[in-house]
């Protein structure tokens, strides 16, 4: 299955695992050191391909510095993963049904959890100049405006809507437990208010606009961060609506940890 496959394959079933609100409650040490992926089997081959992007992921939850997502040290680092975990699990996507045609029973879909040692982690962040972002973390409050393709726009809220709406939910609460992020949605009886962030007690205030654009063959994001007293700006066009939202939430995440802004994105 090629690599790009894969990687929609895993967002699509981890998002319905994640609902809102992501609390600052529900996020402890353990989570910062927790992640998930998919993977084709329980072999030494799948295991290691799965546990790759789980260290990457933990990597930079625990510091809040995005900019490790792809960073050839981190790629080295992802080589060995099993080294630095203490406890691993799987289960079965196709929920225990006996294998079909010539599937063997390690080539099956599987969820895996893998748990990191902190002083190991910790560790390799302080061989890459980055140490970890405390607990606890501003809670967030998103307020999006959706502008799709087809049909009316919409605000974003916790629960309700269409398929769409759904899906985007799913995407943008996969994409807040992958940063390590409390955020949540507004009820749809909030969105009226002035002060959303105020009223529903968030630290900071994400906002934004998602707009499906042909010439940008894509969504575009416009999104502003509001936290302490300042607001900051920035953009991705031409991306899937889970790939704008992760741009949103690694966004906050550098500006919140104090690891710089996030710069605008056009991909090629």
């Amino acid at each position: 299955m090629p690599e790009c496959l894969k990687f929609r394959v895993a967002a699509a079933v981890l998002a319905v695992l994640f609902a809102f609100p992501v609390a600052a409650a529900d996020i402890d040490r353990a989570d910062l050191y927790r992640a998930q992926s998919v993977t084709n089997g329980t072999g030494e081959e799948n295991r290691a391909w799965g546990l790759a992007p789980c260290l990457e992921e933990v990597l930079v939850k625990v510091s809040g510095d995005p900019r490790l997502i792809g960073d050839p040290r981190v790629a080295e680092m992802s080589r060995h993963a099993a080294d630095y975990v203490t406890d691993l699990g799987y289960r079965d996507l196709l929920n225990n049904r006996p294998p079909h045609d010539e599937q063997g029973t390690h080539d099956r879909p599987q969820y895996i959890t893998a748990d990191f040692d902190p002083d190991k982690i910790d560790a390799l962040l302080a061989s890459l100049g980055r140490k970890p972002w405390a607990l606890p973390r501003p809670a967030i409050v998103a307020l999006l405006d959706i502008k799709p393709m087809k049909g009316d726009g919409f605000t974003l809220v916790r629960d309700g809507g269409n398929k769409l709406e759904a899906d985007m939910r799913g995407a943008l609460a996969d994409a807040a437990h992958r940063t390590g992020l409390p955020l949540e949605l507004p009820r749809p009886a909030d969105v009226v208010l002035a002060d959303v962030a105020d009223t529903l007690g968030g630290d900071a205030l994400l906002a934004g606009t998602l707009a499906w654009r042909q010439e940008a063959l894509g969504w575009v994001g416009d999104w502003r961060l509001g936290f302490g007293g300042k607001e900051y700006r920035w953009q991705v066009r031409g991306v899937s609506f889970d790939d704008a939202f992760r741009n949103a939430t690694r966004g906050t995440l550098q500006i919140l940890s104090g690891n710089g802004q996030p710069e605008a994105v056009t991909p090629h």
